[in-house]
């Protein structure tokens, strides 16, 4: 006997593949001005990582340092080298002592970047 169980997809949802689709869209646009306003300077990649938002949560430190201007993959990895972090370190995945590590070494004031970032990623 060959039994096969398949979900009926409900009348008026979007196929799976679209849903994943358009949340790659929403996560790919956050990301970019997310970049912009870091490669403005309207806010810094130590602010980034102290706060966290959830457009940076799963993206590299790698990603995020680059955003900067005149920031390249070699400014990038000595960078990282020094603090010590591998390229491929997502921005979730850091402990406390590495994200205030990382601010520090970016020259942030951490205990006031702690504050800005709060009310920026409220807003």
């Amino acid at each position: 006997m060959n039994a096969t169980a398949t979900i009926a997809p409900e009348q008026g949802a979007a196929p799976q593949h679209l849903v994943a689709l358009q949340r790659a869209n929403k996560v790919r646009l956050a990301r970019a001005e997310l970049k912009r306003r870091i490669g403005a300077g309207e806010i810094t990649v130590g602010e980034v990582v102290l706060g966290t938002p959830w457009e940076a949560a799963s993206m590299t430190v790698a990603d995020l340092l680059m955003s900067q201007k005149r920031w390249g993959r070699t400014r990038c990895r000595k960078f990282l080298a020094a603090v010590p972090l591998t390229e491929a370190k997502t921005v979730g995945s850091l402990t406390e002592r590495q994200r205030r590590a990382v601010a520090q070494a970016l020259g942030e004031d951490v205990p006031a970047a702690v504050e800005t970032t709060r009310q920026l990623v409220a807003a």
